[in-house]
C-alpha cells in the first residue's frame, strides 16, 4: 500500500448525517487519503461499480430494504472490492460475518483507522494462495537454507550465486510473504511444506 495512493471508499446510506458524518471521519483519518463516493440508492451504487469501481464499499445492511452481500460479490467477482458494514443499529452476527468487516457508528477515529488501513493490507484468499505460488523456485530453496539456519555466504556458496543475489531474494521474499524473521520463514516453510521439523536447527 503505497502512501500517496488514493482510496476510492463508496458509502451507500440514506441517512445524510450518518453518511455525512462517515464521509468527514473518513477525510480525517491519518496515513490514508480517501476519496468518499457517497450514494443514496442502489441504482447509485451499480453505477459507481460500474464506472468508478471503488476499492471498498460501506454499506448499511439494511441499504436498500436489505443489502445481499452475496449477490454483490457474484456482480463484482474479480474487482476485489472490500465489502464493510456500516452498524447503526442492532445486526445479526451472522449476516455480519459475510462482509471483510464491520464498523460502528461508535467507532471513534482510531478504530476507524484500524480497520480501514486493516483491510488495505490484508490480501484475499486467492492473492494468499497466488503468493503461496508466486515464490519462485529457487526462493523455495532459499527458504529452506535459512530455516536450516545457514548464513547468505553458505547459501550462495550451495547455490552457486554471489552473495547479493541471496540477499536480494531474501528481500523480494520478504515482500512477498510479509514475514521478516528466520522464526516467521521458517513457520511458512513448515506449513507450506518445504521442509520438516528435522530439518530445522535449533527449533
Amino acid at each position: 500500500m503505497k502512501n500517496n495512493e488514493v482510496i476510492r471508499i463508496a458509502i451507500a446510506e440514506t441517512s445524510v448525517i450518518i453518511r455525512g458524518g462517515l464521509t468527514a471521519a473518513l477525510k480525517r483519518l491519518p496515513n490514508v487519503k480517501v476519496q468518499p463516493i457517497e450514494l443514496l440508492s442502489i441504482e447509485a451504487l451499480h453505477d459507481c461499480v460500474r464506472t468508478q469501481c471503488p476499492d471498498m464499499l460501506i454499506v448499511n445492511p439494511a441499504f436498500g430494504d436489505y443489502f445481499d452481500v452475496g449477490k454483490f460479490r457474484e456482480e463484482t467477482s474479480g474487482k476485489k472490492i472490500r465489502v464493510i458494514a456500516l452498524v447503526t443499529s442492532f445486526v445479526d452476527a451472522s449476516l455480519l460475518s459475510k462482509y471483510d468487516e464491520s464498523i460502528s457508528i461508535f467507532d471513534d477515529l482510531e478504530r476507524l483507522s484500524k480497520k480501514i488501513s486493516g483491510l488495505l493490507n490484508v490480501p484475499s484468499e486467492e492473492e494468499e494462495l497466488e503468493s503461496q505460488d508466486a515464490l519462485s523456485q529457487r526462493e523455495k530453496e532459499i527458504v529452506i537454507c535459512v530455516v536450516k539456519g545457514m548464513t547468505n555466504k553458505e547459501i550462495a556458496e550451495k547455490l552457486f550465486l554471489s552473495i547479493h543475489t541471496v540477499i536480494t531474494h531474501r528481500r523480494n521474499i520478504s515482500k512477498k510473504l510479509q514475514i521478516h524473521s528466520a522464526a516467521g520463514l521458517t513457520i511458512y516453510a513448515i506449513v507450506n511444506k518445504l521442509v520438516t521439523l528435522n530439518d530445522v536447527k535449533d527449533l
